[in-house]
């Protein structure tokens, strides 16, 4: 064998997918009683290192199809718990399967039937997009002429067509990301984890990614962690937030937010709030703060007029009100009591 690691690697990896390959068409590691409404099952799933527990026993299915977004703050499991669930870390307790396959007794096949795109950019450096992307269709068994129109399809979606031809070591780092999701697609995997997809990512090419996993959606299953609380709100079917490696909430965006009994909140526009102002504010208003524009109160009962009261004496002008409406950063912050972005 060869002593280049990239060589070695590869040529270990497509070994693997082959015997993976193999053990599905056989049907052995199938199980019997596998619901194939579910794509993924986790039964108690844990991991440990030495006193430190990083998963602490989850229990969760995802739907086929599905999208779910696994939101937690830094350290809360997320990328050990993909990291278990794609073979790349044995679990200390509980069980997981893929389709049906179980990770711990059949990773080759569950490997065959899954694409990763790790929080880690993972591409080779001195190879170019269409090599990347073809040595990757290569190893799932994929004929070149399907690769390279695979591979056309996903670089024009992401925005590296104009470059495929460059090797990607001179690729910025978030054209490397592009790339590494290009790379997780290739293959059309039935189940794709994205470890977040789109960190390092320009707004405009964000938005082009959030299309195109939407347009996914459906058609394979995807799990998604991110740091972007709006990417999940706008792309997850279902969230699910850890903390401490424990699962401590589960629902639809608009579930976890019709779930926040909080108090309400108004956002004020004002301006020249002096201090003046603002502390005859307080005097009703005791939660009352300031934020950039204005200030923001929250009471249980709340009146436009009285807070108008408080602040015209002054010589304040008010342009407008509004009732904040709770998002996931609030749901987020309420569940953790951490920001996400620690």
């Amino acid at each position: 064998m060869s002593d280049n690691p990239l060589v070695r690697g590869v040529g270990l990896w497509s070994a693997a997918i082959r015997v993976g390959k193999e053990e599905v068409e056989r049907g052995r590691p199938m199980s019997a009683l596998h619901d194939e409404s579910l794509a993924i099952r986790m039964t108690g799933l844990a991991k440990t290192f030495g006193d430190h527990v990083a998963v602490a026993g989850l229990d969760l299915t995802v739907p086929t199809g599905e999208l779910l977004s696994l939101l937690g703050p830094n350290g809360a499991g997320k990328t050990t718990t993909i990291k278990m669930l794609c073979c790349l870390l044995r679990p200390s307790g509980g069980t997981a399967s893929i389709l049906g396959h179980d990770i711990a007794t059949a990773p080759l096949a569950v490997k065959q039937v899954i694409g990763v795109s790790p929080q880690e950019t993972a591409v080779a450096p001195n190879l170019n997009a269409w090599e990347n992307l073809e040595m990757m269709a290569g190893l799932h068994g994929i004929d070149r002429q399907r690769a390279r129109r695979r591979a056309e399809e996903l670089l024009e979606v992401t925005g590296l067509a104009h470059r495929a031809g460059d090797k990607a070591k001179q690729y910025s780092g978030g054209m490397q990301r592009r790339l590494s999701i290009a790379m997780a697609l290739v293959s059309d995997p039935q189940v794709v984890f994205l470890d977040e997809p789109t960190i390092g990512l320009d707004p405009q090419s964000r938005r082009a990614m959030w299309e195109y996993i939407s347009g996914l959606k459906g058609d394979i299953t995807i799990v998604l962690t991110t740091h972007y609380l709006e990417e999940a709100d706008a792309l997850a079917d279902r969230i699910a937030v850890v903390d401490g490696g424990q699962l401590v909430a589960l629902g639809t965006p608009d579930e976890l937010k019709g779930n926040m009994t909080g108090i309400p909140v108004m956002v004020v526009e004002a301006s020249n709030v002096t201090p003046e102002a603002f502390m005859a504010l307080q005097q009703v208003y005791p939660s009352a703060r300031r934020i950039e524009g204005g200030v923001e109160i929250e009471a249980e009962h709340l009146s436009i007029y009285e807070i108008g009261d408080c602040l015209r004496p002054f010589g304040v002008e008010i342009h407008s009100t509004a009732k904040k409406h709770v998002s996931l950063d609030d749901v987020f912050l309420e569940l953790t009591g951490k920001e996400l972005r620690e």
